[in-house]
């Protein structure tokens, strides 16, 4: 959290410890972060500092106030990095499953952001200290191609294309179930859960922001002993939320294959993956220096390509899209 921050306490909130309702808000990690602004006298109510064991009511003013921040020294890595294109404004690399963005509690070594300071000194600091050349993310066991700017104005005029929906980033996904459209779109605003800090969720709260996902079916798969057949799904995202095609697919009732926040939980119906079944594919975009034309694509890694491997014999046909994206994931036969 890096700016002060109000919340008006809801009839629903009332009757509720200070520590646990902040702990929900978007605007703070966790609810250790905010025992820890509590602690430090940095939450008012209703304009006096907030006893830490407050219960609140409705109508209740909340001012949260930033900490002073804490010391942190990010130190390079030699970790390997798949990078696919680069000069001197910008990276495009793929990012392996499993491999944190940038620190946070409980990753403060081995993520991208250390990778990245191991290969060049030369990154963004825009998006702060934590978080040099860091454009967007991924999430942790998703992979894909992601941006990384080299310089200040690289990094905030990526940002600015990110925001006004110029960059197209297009995803790979394997799904629960049979969806029947060839084609939609999924808008439907998302909020932090209200009651897990750590899920998202479809939302008509005033505080959850718009977000847009359309989607094409490329094949589709038939129902078999622990499952009810499967949809293979290219999403492409208007905008960018926390888990948002994790949350949309799970919202249209067909849950993404492996994910162990909005999936099934089922192994043998999850096809024994250990994370979601989600690869950013392809990105394209306007080099904001040259603007040369950057369309880069990325093969499924070799854990998803073979289970999509294992289903070929439950194909029920690809679509006409799936033949177009199909050699795109699955590379050279």
């Amino acid at each position: 959290m890096n700016e002060r921050f109000t919340h008006n306490v809801r009839a629903e909130e009332a009757g509720v410890r200070l520590d646990i309702l902040l702990g929900q808000l978007e605007e703070l990690p966790s609810r250790a972060a905010a025992q820890r602004l509590l602690s430090g006298g940095y939450v008012r109510i209703n304009g006096e500092i907030a006893a830490k064991r407050h219960i609140t009511r409705a109508g209740e003013r909340i001012e949260v106030f930033p900490a002073p921040p804490e010391e942190m020294t990010l130190e390079a890595e030699n970790i390997p990095l798949d990078i696919r294109f680069e000069d001197a404004h910008l990276i495009v690399l793929s990012k392996p499953a499993g491999l944190v963005v940038h620190p946070a509690r409980g990753h403060s070594t081995g993520t991208l952001v250390h990778a990245l300071l191991g290969h060049t000194a030369e990154l963004g600091k825009q998006a702060g200290d934590e978080r040099p050349g860091i454009v967007h993310r991924l999430d942790k066991d998703t992979s894909g191609l992601m941006m990384v700017a080299k310089d200040d104005m690289t990094q905030v005029a990526l940002s600015e294309a990110l925001k006004v929906r110029s960059i197209e980033r297009r995803y790979v996904t394997l799904v629960h179930g049979y969806i029947s459209p060839d084609s939609g779109i999924i808008d439907a605003p998302l909020a932090r859960h209200p009651k897990d800090r750590l899920r998202m969720a479809v939302s008509d709260h005033p505080d959850a922001k718009q977000s847009v996902t359309t989607f094409r079916v490329l094949e589709r798969y038939m129902a078999g002993t622990h499952d009810d057949g499967y949809t293979l799904v290219e999403c492409k995202l208007y905008t960018g939320r926390t888990h948002q095609i994790r949350v949309h697919m799970n919202y249209i009732k067909h849950p993404v294959v492996g994910d162990p926040l909005y999936g099934r939980n089922h192994p043998k119906a999850d096809l024994g993956l250990s994370g979601q079944f989600l690869h950013a594919y392809r990105i394209a975009f306007d080099h904001p220096a040259t603007g040369e034309r950057i369309d880069l694509t990325d093969t499924l890694p070799p854990e998803l390509a073979k289970r999509l491997r294992a289903l070929e014999p439950e194909s029920m046909g690809r679509t006409g899209a799936g033949d177009e994206v199909w050699p795109v994931i699955m590379g050279a036969e």
